[in-house]
């Protein structure tokens, strides 16, 4: 998008512009994610996976945004967005 503007090639006595836009592809999942089930005291993974790579990834419970810390881990590898939360209790849910 960024590479959107006017461009122009010069000969010295003239000169031709043309326009350049730029239209975003709009980010789809390719999966989605899926219900998981988990015991107590174990981790659980839920993955997704993106039709951009390296779109940023916003991870949420509820309305409430997660944050990276020793509860909530997050890797994403290309098209694929991972959320690994450790030590599941029943709050998690």
């Amino acid at each position: 998008k960024s590479d959107s503007d006017t461009y122009t090639c010069d000969i010295g006595d003239a000169q031709s512009r043309a326009k350049l836009v730029v239209q975003e592809i709009p980010v789809l999942f390719k999966q989605e994610l899926q219900n998981e089930e988990a015991k107590e005291g174990k981790q659980v993974k839920l993955t997704c996976e993106l039709s951009k790579p390296d779109t940023p990834v916003k991870w949420m419970k509820g309305d409430t945004v997660l944050y990276a810390s020793e509860k909530y881990e997050f890797k994403q590898r290309g098209t694929v967005a991972e959320l690994i939360i450790r030590d599941v209790k029943s709050v998690d849910s």
